[in-house]
């Protein structure tokens, strides 16, 4: 099963962390189907801490992939925000 789900990368104490499409036995930090955009929580301006790729994301639902929490957030945050 495919799973949308965040890959940490970034230094040591300023971790950022990449969405992506990963195969559901692969671990966390592992090869990835798809890269989806990307979280930074240490950016100080908020347009900048998420950028997603919701017509990739839409697709990746649409086949069946299931969405961690934390992606499930991103996703609907980033949804909200491009709707204002």
């Amino acid at each position: 099963m495919v799973r949308l789900r965040l890959k940490r990368t970034g230094r040591r104490h300023r971790p950022s962390y990449r969405v992506a499409a990963v195969d559901g036995r692969r671990s966390r930090d592992g090869i990835t189907i798809e890269e989806l955009g990307h979280y930074d929580p240490a950016n100080k301006k908020p347009e900048l801490r998420v950028k997603l790729k919701l017509d990739r994301i839409d697709y990746w639902l649409s086949r069946g992939a299931q969405p961690s929490e934390t992606v499930r957030s991103l996703i609907s945050k980033w949804r909200a925000e491009a709707a204002k």
